[in-house]
C-alpha cells in the first residue's frame, strides 16, 4: 500500500476537491468488476473519488483498505460516503510535494 506524508495528503485533498465521483459502489459492495473499474479509473486519472451507497462506516473503511491494498494505491480521504484514492501513473501528471 502506498504511503503519503501529511503535506502530500493535503495537496491531494486540494486537487480532489473539485472532482466528481467516477466510480459508484452499490449495495452489493466491492466486487471484482468494481475493483477492475477502479483500477482503470486510477490509470486514467491518478486521483479519483468513489461514492459508496452503504450506510455502515466500518464497511466503507474496510472497502477503502481493501481497494488500497489490492491496487497498491493510497487512501487520501474518507469523508461520509466519499472515498478519495491516489495512485501515481507511469508518467505522473500530479507533482507531489517532497517528503
Amino acid at each position: 500500500m502506498l504511503e503519503l506524508n501529511p503535506a502530500q495528503r493535503r495537496f491531494l485533498r486540494a486537487q480532489a476537491h473539485p472532482l466528481n465521483p467516477v466510480v459508484l459502489i452499490g449495495d452489493t459492495g466491492l466486487s471484482e468488476a468494481v475493483l477492475k473499474e477502479i483500477s482503470a479509473s486510477l490509470k486514467a486519472h491518478e486521483l479519483i473519488k468513489i461514492k459508496v451507497a452503504g450506510d455502515d462506516r466500518d464497511e466503507r473503511t474496510q472497502m477503502l483498505d481493501t481497494i488500497c491494498q489490492t491496487l497498491d494505491a493510497a487512501a487520501v480521504q474518507h469523508i461520509g460516503k466519499t472515498l478519495v484514492i491516489y495512485k501515481p501513473a507511469d508518467k505522473p501528471r500530479l507533482k507531489l510535494p517532497k517528503p
